[in-house]
Protein backbone atom coordinates (compact mmCIF):
# COMPACT_ATOMS: atom_id res chain seq x y z
CA UNK A 1 0.00 0.00 0.00
CA UNK A 2 2.83 2.23 0.97
CA UNK A 3 4.52 1.91 -2.88
CA UNK A 4 1.04 2.43 -4.30
CA UNK A 5 0.81 5.59 -2.28
CA UNK A 6 4.54 6.90 -3.07
CA UNK A 7 3.80 6.06 -6.64
CA UNK A 8 0.19 8.41 -6.64
CA UNK A 9 2.47 11.28 -4.95
CA UNK A 10 5.30 10.77 -7.45
CA UNK A 11 2.56 11.00 -10.33
CA UNK A 12 0.86 13.76 -8.99
CA UNK A 13 3.99 15.67 -8.11
CA UNK A 14 4.64 15.45 -11.83
CA UNK A 15 1.66 16.26 -13.11
CA UNK A 16 1.76 19.50 -11.23
CA UNK A 17 4.29 20.45 -12.30
CA UNK A 18 3.72 19.81 -16.03
CA UNK A 19 0.78 21.65 -15.93
CA UNK A 20 3.22 24.56 -14.19
CA UNK A 21 1.38 24.59 -10.76
CA UNK A 22 4.38 23.81 -9.20
CA UNK A 23 8.46 24.60 -10.03
CA UNK A 24 10.79 21.74 -9.90
CA UNK A 25 12.04 22.29 -6.44
CA UNK A 26 8.29 22.88 -5.40
CA UNK A 27 7.55 19.52 -7.14
CA UNK A 28 10.48 17.92 -5.15
CA UNK A 29 9.04 19.72 -1.99
CA UNK A 30 5.73 18.10 -3.04
CA UNK A 31 7.00 14.67 -3.13
CA UNK A 32 8.98 15.01 0.40
CA UNK A 33 5.91 16.45 1.62
CA UNK A 34 3.56 13.83 0.24
CA UNK A 35 5.58 10.60 1.27
CA UNK A 36 6.04 11.81 4.73
CA UNK A 37 2.24 12.29 5.22
CA UNK A 38 1.72 8.37 3.55
CA UNK A 39 4.27 7.27 5.60
CA UNK A 40 2.22 8.51 8.85
CA UNK A 41 -1.32 8.59 8.13
CA UNK A 42 -1.66 6.39 4.71
CA UNK A 43 -4.06 7.42 2.11
CA UNK A 44 -6.74 9.05 4.32
CA UNK A 45 -3.66 12.16 5.12
CA UNK A 46 -2.75 12.17 1.52
CA UNK A 47 -6.51 12.83 0.37
CA UNK A 48 -6.55 15.52 3.00
CA UNK A 49 -4.27 17.25 1.14
CA UNK A 50 -5.26 16.35 -2.15
CA UNK A 51 -8.51 18.55 -0.98
CA UNK A 52 -6.30 20.94 0.07
CA UNK A 53 -4.27 21.49 -3.31
CA UNK A 54 -7.03 20.91 -5.44
CA UNK A 55 -9.64 22.90 -4.39
CA UNK A 56 -6.33 25.74 -4.18
CA UNK A 57 -5.52 25.24 -7.87
CA UNK A 58 -9.43 25.67 -8.15
CA UNK A 59 -9.75 28.90 -6.31
CA UNK A 60 -6.39 29.84 -8.00
CA UNK A 61 -8.28 29.72 -11.43
CA UNK A 62 -11.53 31.58 -10.51
CA UNK A 63 -12.09 34.86 -11.91
CA UNK A 64 -7.99 35.21 -12.22
CA UNK A 65 -7.94 37.87 -14.16
CA UNK A 66 -9.71 39.85 -11.62
CA UNK A 67 -6.62 38.82 -8.87
CA UNK A 68 -4.07 39.66 -10.81
CA UNK A 69 -1.48 42.26 -9.70
CA UNK A 70 1.94 43.41 -8.90
CA UNK A 71 2.04 43.76 -4.66
CA UNK A 72 2.65 39.50 -4.06
CA UNK A 73 5.96 38.41 -4.15
CA UNK A 74 4.68 35.44 -6.14
CA UNK A 75 2.56 34.23 -8.58
CA UNK A 76 0.57 31.13 -8.51
CA UNK A 77 2.92 28.39 -9.52
CA UNK A 78 4.33 27.21 -6.17
CA UNK A 79 8.27 26.80 -5.39
CA UNK A 80 9.92 24.70 -3.08
CA UNK A 81 9.13 26.95 0.03
CA UNK A 82 6.00 27.68 -0.72
CA UNK A 83 5.10 23.91 -0.46
CA UNK A 84 7.22 23.38 2.52
CA UNK A 85 5.51 26.59 3.84
CA UNK A 86 2.10 24.88 3.75
CA UNK A 87 2.82 21.18 4.18
CA UNK A 88 6.00 21.42 6.12
CA UNK A 89 4.39 21.06 9.60
CA UNK A 90 1.16 19.00 8.31
CA UNK A 91 4.03 16.06 7.09
CA UNK A 92 5.95 16.85 10.62
CA UNK A 93 2.86 16.01 12.53
CA UNK A 94 2.31 13.15 10.46
CA UNK A 95 6.14 11.81 10.34
CA UNK A 96 5.57 12.21 14.90
CA UNK A 97 2.27 10.66 14.22
CA UNK A 98 3.79 7.08 12.32
CA UNK A 99 6.93 7.38 15.74
CA UNK A 100 4.80 7.83 18.79
CA UNK A 101 1.24 6.78 17.76
CA UNK A 102 -0.32 9.35 19.21
CA UNK A 103 -3.84 10.87 17.91
CA UNK A 104 -2.67 14.38 19.19
CA UNK A 105 -0.57 14.61 16.04
CA UNK A 106 -2.86 13.75 14.01
CA UNK A 107 -5.11 16.71 15.32
CA UNK A 108 -1.82 18.99 14.72
CA UNK A 109 -1.85 17.63 11.02
CA UNK A 110 -5.16 18.52 10.38
CA UNK A 111 -5.27 21.84 11.90
CA UNK A 112 -1.94 22.90 9.79
CA UNK A 113 -3.76 21.69 7.13
CA UNK A 114 -6.89 23.58 7.90
CA UNK A 115 -5.05 26.98 8.21
CA UNK A 116 -3.37 26.35 5.08
CA UNK A 117 -6.41 25.81 3.32
CA UNK A 118 -8.30 28.98 5.09
CA UNK A 119 -5.49 31.05 4.14
CA UNK A 120 -5.31 30.04 0.86
CA UNK A 121 -8.92 30.06 0.34
CA UNK A 122 -8.73 33.72 2.19
CA UNK A 123 -5.93 34.57 -0.49
CA UNK A 124 -7.80 33.81 -3.67
CA UNK A 125 -11.53 34.29 -2.95
CA UNK A 126 -11.17 37.76 -0.93
CA UNK A 127 -9.70 39.59 -4.17
CA UNK A 128 -12.98 38.94 -5.69
CA UNK A 129 -14.84 41.20 -3.33
CA UNK A 130 -15.81 44.36 -4.94
CA UNK A 131 -14.86 46.67 -1.94
CA UNK A 132 -11.21 47.60 -0.87
CA UNK A 133 -10.35 45.49 1.62
CA UNK A 134 -9.14 46.63 5.17
CA UNK A 135 -6.30 46.37 6.88
CA UNK A 136 -6.46 44.81 10.14
CA UNK A 137 -4.38 47.08 11.91
CA UNK A 138 -4.91 50.53 10.43
CA UNK A 139 -8.10 50.00 9.78
CA UNK A 140 -8.13 51.47 6.19
CA UNK A 141 -9.08 50.26 2.60
CA UNK A 142 -6.08 49.00 0.66
CA UNK A 143 -5.59 47.36 -2.31
CA UNK A 144 -6.31 43.37 -2.57
CA UNK A 145 -3.38 41.36 -2.13
CA UNK A 146 -1.75 44.05 0.40
CA UNK A 147 -0.61 41.90 3.71
CA UNK A 148 -2.91 42.01 6.40
CA UNK A 149 -5.88 43.00 4.62
CA UNK A 150 -9.34 41.66 5.10
CA UNK A 151 -13.00 41.58 3.95
CA UNK A 152 -16.00 39.66 4.55
CA UNK A 153 -15.74 37.60 1.77
CA UNK A 154 -12.46 36.27 2.09
CA UNK A 155 -12.80 35.58 6.27
CA UNK A 156 -16.00 33.91 5.42
CA UNK A 157 -13.78 31.40 2.60
CA UNK A 158 -11.46 31.22 5.40
CA UNK A 159 -13.85 29.78 7.95
CA UNK A 160 -14.98 27.13 5.13
CA UNK A 161 -11.48 26.39 4.01
CA UNK A 162 -10.81 25.49 7.46
CA UNK A 163 -13.97 23.86 7.63
CA UNK A 164 -13.62 21.48 4.79
CA UNK A 165 -10.48 20.04 5.82
CA UNK A 166 -12.14 19.29 9.38
CA UNK A 167 -15.02 17.89 8.36
CA UNK A 168 -13.31 15.15 6.09
CA UNK A 169 -11.02 14.45 8.76
CA UNK A 170 -13.56 13.76 11.43
CA UNK A 171 -15.14 11.32 9.00
CA UNK A 172 -11.87 9.96 8.56
CA UNK A 173 -10.99 9.44 12.10
CA UNK A 174 -13.39 10.46 14.65
CA UNK A 175 -17.26 9.91 13.36
CA UNK A 176 -17.73 7.48 16.41
CA UNK A 177 -16.18 9.65 18.89
CA UNK A 178 -17.83 10.92 21.69
CA UNK A 179 -15.90 14.15 21.01
CA UNK A 180 -16.23 14.27 17.66
CA UNK A 181 -18.55 17.71 17.34
CA UNK A 182 -15.74 19.17 20.08
CA UNK A 183 -13.23 18.45 17.45
CA UNK A 184 -15.12 19.38 14.25
CA UNK A 185 -15.68 22.79 16.43
CA UNK A 186 -12.08 22.95 17.82
CA UNK A 187 -9.96 21.93 14.93
CA UNK A 188 -11.92 24.55 12.41
CA UNK A 189 -10.80 26.91 14.95
CA UNK A 190 -7.45 26.46 15.28
CA UNK A 191 -7.32 26.49 11.36
CA UNK A 192 -9.02 29.62 11.45
CA UNK A 193 -6.69 30.95 13.95
CA UNK A 194 -3.92 30.43 12.76
CA UNK A 195 -5.34 32.19 9.28
CA UNK A 196 -5.90 35.15 11.56
CA UNK A 197 -2.26 35.18 13.27
CA UNK A 198 -1.06 34.94 9.32
CA UNK A 199 -2.71 38.07 8.66
CA UNK A 200 -1.50 40.13 11.33
CA UNK A 201 2.16 38.87 11.25
CA UNK A 202 1.25 39.86 7.93
CA UNK A 203 -0.13 43.40 8.71
CA UNK A 204 3.17 44.09 11.82
CA UNK A 205 6.03 42.58 10.68
CA UNK A 206 6.11 41.14 6.95
CA UNK A 207 8.93 42.90 5.09
CA UNK A 208 7.30 45.29 2.37
CA UNK A 209 9.08 47.18 -0.31
CA UNK A 210 8.42 50.05 -2.25
CA UNK A 211 8.96 50.85 -5.50
CA UNK A 212 11.55 54.17 -6.59
CA UNK A 213 10.09 54.83 -10.36
CA UNK A 214 6.44 54.29 -9.68
CA UNK A 215 5.86 54.13 -5.91
CA UNK A 216 3.76 50.95 -5.46
CA UNK A 217 3.99 49.28 -2.06
CA UNK A 218 4.45 45.59 -3.14
CA UNK A 219 6.18 42.62 -1.77
CA UNK A 220 8.56 42.23 -4.65
CA UNK A 221 12.20 43.29 -4.70
CA UNK A 222 12.09 43.86 -8.39
CA UNK A 223 9.35 46.60 -10.32
CA UNK A 224 9.85 48.37 -12.96
CA UNK A 225 13.12 46.56 -14.14
CA UNK A 226 15.01 47.66 -11.01
CA UNK A 227 15.83 47.03 -7.68
CA UNK A 228 13.00 48.32 -5.15
CA UNK A 229 13.55 50.17 -1.66
CA UNK A 230 13.04 48.57 1.71
CA UNK A 231 9.96 50.35 3.65
CA UNK A 232 9.11 48.57 6.54
CA UNK A 233 8.74 45.41 8.46
CA UNK A 234 11.58 42.57 8.76
CA UNK A 235 13.67 41.33 5.69
CA UNK A 236 13.42 37.66 6.86
CA UNK A 237 9.88 38.06 7.16
CA UNK A 238 8.68 36.84 3.49
CA UNK A 239 5.36 35.25 2.30
CA UNK A 240 7.03 32.33 2.97
CA UNK A 241 7.84 32.53 6.60
CA UNK A 242 4.32 34.05 7.22
CA UNK A 243 2.75 31.26 5.70
CA UNK A 244 4.81 28.70 7.73
CA UNK A 245 3.68 30.71 10.75
CA UNK A 246 0.48 30.24 10.23
CA UNK A 247 0.80 26.11 9.24
CA UNK A 248 2.84 26.15 12.67
CA UNK A 249 0.47 27.98 14.60
CA UNK A 250 -2.42 25.80 13.79
CA UNK A 251 -0.77 22.82 14.32
CA UNK A 252 0.36 24.03 17.97
CA UNK A 253 -3.56 24.97 18.45
CA UNK A 254 -4.75 21.71 16.72
CA UNK A 255 -2.16 19.38 19.15
CA UNK A 256 -3.68 21.57 22.05
CA UNK A 257 -7.28 20.68 21.21
CA UNK A 258 -6.13 17.45 21.23
CA UNK A 259 -4.74 17.34 24.38
CA UNK A 260 -8.23 18.52 25.61
CA UNK A 261 -10.42 16.69 23.89
CA UNK A 262 -8.90 13.69 23.32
Amino acid sequence: MIVLALLGVLLLSVYAYKIKKLTLSGAISAFVVGALISFGLGFKGLLLLAIFFFTSGFWSRFYQERKENEITAKGSTRDGWQVLANGGFAAICALLFSILQDPIYICGFVASLAAANADTWASEVGPLAKRRPIHIIKWKPVDAGTSGAVSAIGTAAAFAGSFIIVVVSIFFWWSSSFASHHLLFSLTLAGFLGNLFDTLVGATGQVLYQCPRCGLETERKIHCNGPTEKKYGLRFLNNDTVNAICTGTGALFGIVAGLILL
